[in-house]
Formats: C-alpha cells, sequence, structure tokens
C-alpha cells in the first residue's frame, strides 16, 4: 500500500495534550511521521481542519455471538463502531454460552477475522459459567488472547471463592474487571432510591449498594494484590474509596458509562425503557460528579457499554423489560455534549476513550504517535443532527438518543490505514 498523508487536521493527542492543526503520514499500518513532509508517491488527503483523534477502545461491549446473533453480530457490531469512531471492541464474555473455555475463546476470534471490520478483543469470564464459585482456566485463556477476565453483571457472593480466583490471576499478571455492587442490594431493583423512584413506584436500590461493593471488591484487590479495573463507578458515594486505593498504590482503575455521564434518573420519565440501565440512572448530582471525576482523572475510562435488545424484550413494561442501551455509534456525538458543555477538553476526552483504556489493557492503540497503530477517527465536533436510531448500523435499535439533537459527526475511520468507514460526499 501507498503512504497515505492526512493534512490540514485538528491534531487530538491525548498523551500530550495536543490540539492543533498538523498532519499525520500512515504507512504499513503504522503512523509513519507526524507533521513531516509529504512522501513522494503518498495519497493526500485534506482532512479540512477538522479534529484528527486516535480510534476509540470501547470497553465492555456486548455482542451477541455465539448466541444471540439477533440482537448484534460481529459484522453489525463491526459496521456500527466504525461509523462511530470505535476502533477496537472490547467485548463481554456474557455471551450464552459464556466465553470461559479456550477452544470459545479461539471461535469467537475466528469469526472476529471473518465478520468485522474493526479490531475486536474479548474478555473472558472469571468463573465457570460466570457463576461466581469455580475459577476459569486464566493460564490458557491468556493464551488464547483473552485481554481480562469479568463475570460482568453477575456479581460473585462467594467470596471466598472470589479471592482465590484474585489470587491466581493475580499470579498471572491478569487483569480482572468487577462490577461494583452489592447483589443481595440491588436484587430485583430497576431505579435509584428517591422520591423520583417512589413516586413511579419502582423498586430502587440506594447508590450505597455501589459503595458497598467496590469497599469489598477494593479490600479483596489490596489483600491479593491483582489489577483491578472497576467497570461502571455511578454515584458520588463510591468516589472516596476509589481515591483511597488509588492514593494507597493499589493498581486499580475505573471506567464509567457514558449513558450515566450525559443522562440523570429523570429522563426515565414515564416509564420509557430505552432508559433503563444496569446500573441504573442516578441523580444529576451523581452525574455532576461523575463528569468531575473524570476531568479529575480520578475515572480513568469512559464506554459504551453498548448492550443491545430486541424490540420485543424492551416493549414491556419497565420493571419486566430488558436492561441496557445500544451506544457504538453514540458514544462519540453524546460524549462531545461533556466538551461542549466546558466539562472537558477534547484532549482529556480522548484520553478516558481511547489511551487510558488501551494502556490499561496492554495494547498499543489510543496514541498519536510514531510507530502506533494507524487507528484514527476524523470527525466534526459541530456538525449537528437529530438522531434516528432506524439510522444506527446495530442489530438492535434501543438508544436512549432517539430523537435527540445532538452534536459531532464522524466523518471518517481508519483501521491499521485501511480506511473502514467515510461519510458519502465529505471529500476524505
Amino acid at each position: 500500500m501507498m503512504p497515505l498523508h492526512l493534512m490540514n487536521a485538528r491534531l487530538i493527542d491525548p498523551e500530550t495534550g495536543r490540539e492543533e492543526t498538523g498532519s499525520l503520514t500512515l504507512a504499513a499500518g503504522l503512523i509513519q511521521a507526524i507533521d513531516g513532509p509529504t512522501p513522494k508517491g503518498a495519497t493526500v488527503v485534506d482532512c479540512g481542519g477538522h479534529c484528527l483523534a486516535p480510534g476509540i477502545v470501547d470497553w465492555g461491549v456486548k455482542i451477541g455471538e455465539p448466541g444471540e446473533r439477533h440482537k448484534e453480530s460481529f459484522r453489525s457490531a463491526g459496521l456500527a463502531a466504525a461509523a462511530g469512531g470505535v476502533t477496537t471492541i472490547i467485548a463481554r464474555p456474557d455471551t450464552n454460552p459464556a466465553i470461559d473455555t479456550p477452544e470459545t475463546l479461539e471461535f469467537v476470534t475466528r469469526r472476529v477475522a471473518e465478520a468485522s471490520p474493526v479490531r475486536i478483543r474479548h474478555m473472558a469470564a472469571l468463573t465457570k459459567g460466570r457463576a461466581g464459585t469455580e475459577m476459569t482456566e486464566i493460564g490458557f485463556l491468556l493464551d488464547a488472547g483473552a485481554v481480562a477476565f469479568s463475570d460482568v453483571f453477575q456479581v460473585a457472593t462467594n467470596t471466598r471463592a472470589l479471592a482465590r480466583a484474585l489470587t491466581y490471576a493475580r499470579s498471572l499478571g491478569a487483569l480482572v474487571v468487577g462490577h461494583p455492587q452489592e447483589p443481595g442490594l440491588s436484587a430485583g431493583t430497576v431505579a435509584t432510591h428517591g422520591k423520583f423512584a417512589s413516586l413511579y413506584g419502582l423498586p430502587s436500590v440506594s447508590p450505597m449498594a455501589e459503595r458497598i461493593g467496590l469497599d469489598r471488591d477494593l479490600g479483596l484487590a489490596e489483600m491479593t494484590g491483582v489489577r483491578y479495573h472497576a467497570d461502571q463507578i455511578t454515584c458520588a458515594l463510591s468516589l472516596p474509596s476509589l481515591e483511597r486505593a488509588k492514593a494507597a498504590g493499589l493498581d486499580v482503575t475505573a471506567g464509567v458509562s457514558i449513558h450515566h455521564l450525559t443522562l440523570n434518573e429523570f429522563d426515565v420519565g414515564d416509564y420509557r425503557t430505552f432508559f433503563k440501565l444496569t446500573p441504573p440512572l442516578r441523580s444529576e448530582d451523581d452525574r455532576r460528579a461523575m463528569v468531575q471525576a473524570v476531568a479529575d482523572g480520578v475515572i480513568d475510562v469512559i464506554a459504551s457499554f453498548h448492550t443491545p435488545a430486541d424490540e420485543e424484550s424492551k416493549r414491556l413494561p419497565f420493571e419486566e423489560a430488558a436492561s441496557g442501551a445500544v451506544g457504538l455509534q453514540t458514544l462519540l456525538p453524546a460524549a462531545l455534549r461533556l466538551v461542549h458543555a466546558g466539562q472537558l477538553s477534547l484532549a482529556q476526552l480522548f484520553r478516558a476513550l481511547a489511551l487510558n483504556p488501551a494502556k490499561r489493557l496492554g495494547l498499543p492503540q489510543g496514541r498519536l504517535s510514531v510507530g502506533a497503530p494507524a487507528d484514527l477517527v476524523l470527525f466534526d465536533p459541530a456538525a449537528p443532527f437529530v438522531l434516528d436510531r432506524f439510522k444506527l448500523l446495530s442489530k438492535a435499535k434501543n438508544t436512549p438518543f432517539d430523537g435527540a439533537r445532538m452534536e459531532g459527526k464522524v466523518l471518517a475511520t481508519w483501521v491499521a490505514g485501511s480506511q473502514v468507514y467515510r461519510v458519502p460526499g465529505a471529500g476524505v
């Protein structure tokens, strides 16, 4: 392939904080030069002054293979990701069957290579069947390509078995991803405890359930020395515990979903099931606290937690409806709301969307540096549009942003220097 020279771009570098006009030269799947001369014979693309940033590394995506391809396949997820500027998907193991054996992991890895235009790496289950009792073959799964281990929303109640799994994971250097929640308090709940939940008669859970679950996990991380990542921190009550753990030198990081950064409990409105999430949407005070925690670096990662659900499972009474929302295509424009509000810079945003998840998972992506993979997204942060869920490329259309006015359009996406998405007529 001939070199590709992307010029007149507003480079967004999350490592250095740079946000200024420059150029990138791509060759052999890598970034070969920054602000260098145009190579002889290179294909030249004028980016029109639009933003060029590392492709998003979206951590915690649910894909329906195996078992639920009618909700999302590797192909449909990959197409949606490319259109959303996501160049690396970190997929969850809560499939049917769970990704809890090397054979299952090898199967999905082969399917990804056949079907997806973007990179997809998989987490594996921490325990067999995600049942929280018997640990998986962590070493063999690491050898097969697992980037982390998680039972996702199946929070272990057998603390002794969990401690054994964490101790073994620590001996292999494996990263464990926990879902901070006290399962006894949160079972059967669909809203956050407060006046809103009481008014609407919804079974609710106190934010303290998250803090209790996080404190247990952090205690186990301290005891075992495991590398630990909390997938979703959503309550202000949890932040002091997280700050203390980091200050004490524990190897811990944390993430938050874009929905908990941009929506609150009142968005549920008249029992709108597209806003039913796990954990449930929190108070406006909690939402603001999460945004500040991202700005301060207390929370490291922003992710979509893309969870496809079919129409039949969402068009039910609120308590019975499936939880979760799709987010591969809406992650970037939703996150840009925080930039437009002056709460984050673009460099801060891409630190949480791309650099931090890549670093935590030991991946080379997420950077604008010579020698880094040429995984890039070109976008216009100010382009307005009204979201139509039926235009999303995901098989499932369960987005809480349907009909919302948004700003920020992806114009083009490259993976390993090859263009995998472009907006017709964008000139790139």
